[in-house]
């Protein structure tokens, strides 16, 4: 990826970064070549930002020519929003009141150098700053009352930086730029850049490492050089093409900033936080399968007032499950009146509404995996041992938390299976596009359907499904991984208009 770092006089660039091309805010607005190019990264560090400034419009332009650009438009006018500001504040206090705790003034104004403080004891809250509004060079100022609060972030431009700081910018600057690869001609044969997101302290990890080396190894084969990053590496996500998240997905969580992160920096990004947002609510899910009339188990959506007619409306055992239960948590059978009473208090003090839905025992559940809306793989699982569940999380023996499997090829599943499979993708997270007769649902998907006397009940839509080493890839091997990378490999090529 090409790397331009755009400034108002070129000649008054004073960090002492090279081996980058160093250019004029007037050159990059102006210069024809500047507008043509493809596959760019631009770092605006310009002396002003205000609004219609020659510094907001290198941003507003670069984001015109699908130049990954940093700070973007709408980080500029975000920090114009002292509303904005603390808005997307918030998940930073427990750092800010750790960092800040000590301190017994009154105000406190912190300068961020490419995510780092001269004080090594602000460096956290710094990072975390940076992966907020992601701009190289801030200013954010704290007010204390009961609790120290950010009441602004400013970004500055270089020549603002006190000359008692300069030494440190500039190795913080080597270091910014260093990481950030590709600014001479690859020496290998890849055409781009992928990020994969595992968590070793995942206990349920959607792909176990051999099939995160599987994934590598396509990736590769497809034209990717890739990395794997962990929950600390968001600030790293603007370095990539594309960001395939193997890790479980929650929307208060981590996994879905990144989402957000990637989509906004223009990513191919799999899973997408609308999917994530959309696939991890039940309340959500039930209502689409309703109005998209996709077979499904008898469902309610259960709230203080109405939860007495959950017995009487489908009897005893029932299932119950939080709004944003995954892998079998959060979803429980009562068996008794008693045990439905103490279930729904221990859900409705959680959360306001819960979800009712028919028991429908059976020996396995069918997931069928749909990428792009098209089927991919089949998989029959079975229930854990002694269990209603094909998880028993409460189980000692981890031999037993899950049952057995068996996978096939896609064209030797029920056909009844796999077409209600595919019509709850397309009534979760489908879309129209404009001139074309299908609808088109990007990304990856399982689907865990039931069948009761060769009928399917669509029991959910998971937007992060397993894709295990000796499991889900038992049928196509090696081309489930090809499959998945390709969408990714497709869906950047399609941005860039790039021709097969």
């Amino acid at each position: 990826m090409k790397k331009l770092i755009v400034v108002r006089e070129p000649k008054e660039w004073n960090l002492g970064v090279t081996g980058l091309e160093v250019i004029s805010s007037k050159d990059y607005l102006t210069l024809p070549k500047y507008a043509t190019m493809r596959n760019v990264r631009v770092f605006n560090l310009a002396r002003s930002y205000s609004y219609q400034s020659r510094g907001y419009y290198v941003s507003l332009l670069a984001e015109a020519r699908d130049h990954k650009v940093i700070p973007s438009a709408k980080t500029i006018l975000d920090l114009r929003s002292p509303s904005i500001v603390k808005v997307l504040s918030r998940d930073l206090d427990d750092t800010i009141q750790s960092s800040l705790g000590a301190k017994n003034k009154h105000e406190f104004i912190l300068s961020i150098y490419f995510g780092r403080n001269i004080n090594p004891k602000y460096d956290k809250l710094s990072h975390d700053l940076y992966n907020v509004f992601q701009a190289p060079l801030l200013r954010a100022r704290f007010v204390k009352s009961e609790k120290w609060e950010l009441r602004s972030v400013k970004a500055i431009p270089y020549n603002d930086i006190p000359e008692e700081h300069l030494e440190y910018v500039k190795r913080y600057a080597a270091g910014y730029f260093a990481k950030k690869r590709y600014d001479k001609a690859r020496e290998d044969k890849s055409q781009y850049d992928l990020a994969i997101l595992v968590n070793p302290a995942d206990k349920a990890a959607p792909s176990n490492k051999r099939a995160i080396v599987k994934f590598r190894q396509a990736a590769e084969e497809l034209g990717f050089r890739v990395d794997i990053l962990g929950p600390d590496d968001m600030d790293r996500v603007a370095e990539y093409d594309a960001l395939f998240i193997r890790e479980n997905t929650h929307v208060n969580h981590h996994t879905y900033r990144f989402a957000r992160k990637a989509q906004s920096e223009g990513l191919a990004v799999m899973d997408a936080p609308d999917a994530i947002l959309k696939c991890n609510n039940k309340v959500y899910l039930a209502e689409r399968m309703l109005a998209a009339d996709v077979p499904a188990p008898r469902t309610m959506i259960v709230h203080s007032e109405n939860r007495a007619q959950v017995g009487s409306e489908f009897g005893l055992p029932v299932v119950l499950k939080l709004p944003d239960s995954t892998f079998s948590r959060g979803v429980v059978k009562a068996k008794t009146p008693e045990e439905l009473e103490k279930e729904l208090d221990m859900i409705l003090t959680d959360s306001d509404l819960a979800i009712a839905q028919e028991y429908m025992p059976s020996d396995f559940d069918w997931r069928i995996g749909v990428l792009d809306g098209v089927p991919l793989y089949a998989c029959k699982y079975y229930m854990a041992k002694g269990h209603w569940q094909i998880y028993n999380w409460s189980s000692e023996d981890k031999d037993e938390i899950t049952g057995n499997f068996d996978c096939m090829p896609i064209e030797t599943a029920p056909k009844a299976i796999v077409d209600a499979a595919v019509q709850a993708v397309l009534a979760v997270v489908g879309t129209h596009v404009p001139g074309h007769a299908t609808v088109q649902a990007p990304g990856l998907f399982g689907v865990d359907v039931k069948e009761v006397a060769g009928n399917p009940f669509v029991i959910e839509v998971n937007e992060c499904p397993n894709i295990d080493h000796g499991v889900e890839d038992q049928a196509m091997g090696d081309e489930l991984y090809k499959a998945i990378i390709g969408s990714l490999k497709m869906r950047i090529e399609q941005k860039i208009g790039v021709r097969q």
